[in-house]
C-alpha cells in the first residue's frame, strides 16, 4: 500500500514558480527577448530563477547591462565574472557611448547617470531589435512601479503610458507586440525586499562585497549617507568631497546598488546573509527611501523616468 505524502510549498517556492512561469512566457512568446542583468542582488536572482528554467539548455536570450560609467568596481567585475561562470553572452552598452554620440548631454558633470540610461537602453533595443527586456524590477520598490503590470507594454518610443496597459486575469499574459514596440516583464515582480534576501539565503547565491558591510570613507550630503573618493574601474575617482564637508569612515553596506552619485549606502554591522535578513525585518526605512538620490528630486520622478523609457 502506498502512502501519500502532503507536500507544502513555501511562499520563495510559490514566488519562484511564477517567476519561471513569466520568464517561460516571455520566451514563448517572443522573437528576440533579454535579460538585464547588472550584478545587483535582485538581477541575481533572476539568474537563478532563469536556470531553473531553462537549464541544463542555453538560455533562450542574452544577457544586457546598460553601464553609466559611474557604476561600482565591485559590482561591474562580479558581473563579467558571473556571467562567464555561467557561460551566456552579456551585451554592455554605456550611457558613455551615448553621451560621445550627442544623444545624451548632461547638465554638469558629476550629474548622475542613472536617468539617461533610459536613452542608451533605446538605442540597444533598436541596435539589436528586441522586443522584451526582462528585468528585475520590484512593485515594492517604488510607487510608479507598482503600478507596472508584469508584462508592461511600451510604445515605438519606448514610452510607458500607466493607464494604457492590458489586463492580466487568472496570470495569462500578452507579450504580442508590433514591430517598434517592446515589452519589459517583470518575474519577480511580486517579490519584496525580505522575498529577495530570504531567497539569496536559502540558494545560497554570490553576491557583490559591497552588499555586506564594510567601512569606508563617507559624508553626510543631502541627507544621506554618501561615500567619497570611490575609485572606479577605468582608475578615474569619484565623488569628491565638497568644502566644508567632513570625512568620516564609517561601517555600512549598500541596500540598493545604481549610479555612484545617487546611490548611498546605509549604516550596517550585518556581514552575512542571515544577519541581513534579521536586519531587513527590523528596518523602519524603505529600501530606496533613504539610499536612492535620484528618486527624491520629486515624489513623481521614478514615473515620469518610466515614461521616457527607462526601466
Amino acid at each position: 500500500m502506498t502512502t501519500l505524502t502532503k507536500q507544502t510549498l513555501s511562499h520563495l517556492d510559490w514566488l519562484e514558480a511564477e517567476a519561471i512561469h513569466i520568464m517561460r512566457e516571455v520566451a514563448g512568446q517572443c522573437e528576440r527577448p533579454v535579460l538585464l542583468f547588472s550584478g545587483g542582488k535582485d538581477s541575481i536572482c533572476m539568474l537563478r530563477v532563469a536556470e531553473k528554467a531553462f537549464r541544463p539548455g542555453k538560455f533562450p536570450f542574452p544577457l544586457m547591462h546598460i553601464d553609466t560609467g559611474h557604476n561600482y568596481k565591485e559590482v561591474v567585475e562580479f558581473r563579467d565574472k558571473r556571467a562567464a561562470e555561467l557561460g551566456e553572452r552579456l551585451i554592455v552598452r554605456s550611457v558613455e557611448d551615448s553621451m560621445k554620440r550627442g544623444t545624451v548631454v548632461l547638465k554638469s558633470p558629476d550629474e548622475s547617470r542613472n536617468k539617461h540610461q533610459a536613452v542608451t537602453l533605446l538605442e540597444a533595443i533598436a541596435e539589436f531589435e528586441f522586443d522584451a527586456c526582462i528585468g528585475g524590477a520590484r512593485r515594492d520598490e517604488e510607487k510608479a512601479r507598482a503600478k507596472e503590470r508584469v508584462m508592461s507594454f511600451r510604445d515605438e518610443f519606448g514610452s510607458w503610458d500607466p493607464k494604457n496597459q492590458r489586463p492580466e486575469l487568472w496570470s495569462l499574459y500578452n507579450a504580442r507586440v508590433h514591430k517598434g514596440e517592446n515589452i519589459r516583464a517583470f518575474p519577480i515582480s511580486n517579490w519584496t525586499e525580505m522575498d529577495v534576501w530570504q531567497y539569496i539565503e536559502r540558494e545560497k547565491l554570490e553576491l557583490p562585497s559591497i552588499y555586506f558591510a564594510h567601512t569606508r570613507p563617507v559624508v553626510m550630503r543631502q541627507g544621506a549617507i554618501m561615500p567619497v573618493n570611490v575609485e572606479l574601474a577605468s582608475g578615474e575617482v569619484l565623488n569628491q568631497p565638497k568644502a566644508g564637508e567632513e570625512i568620516i569612515n564609517m561601517e555600512v553596506r549598500f541596500r540598493t546598488v545604481g549610479d555612484i552619485p545617487c546611490t548611498a549606502p546605509v549604516p550596517s554591522d550585518a556581514d552575512t546573509v542571515e544577519k541581513i535578513v534579521v536586519e531587513t525585518a527590523t528596518t523602519t526605512i524603505t529600501e530606496r527611501g533613504a539610499t536612492r538620490l535620484d528618486d527624491q528630486t520629486s515624489e513623481a520622478s521614478m514615473e515620469q523616468r518610466k515614461k521616457e523609457g527607462y526601466f
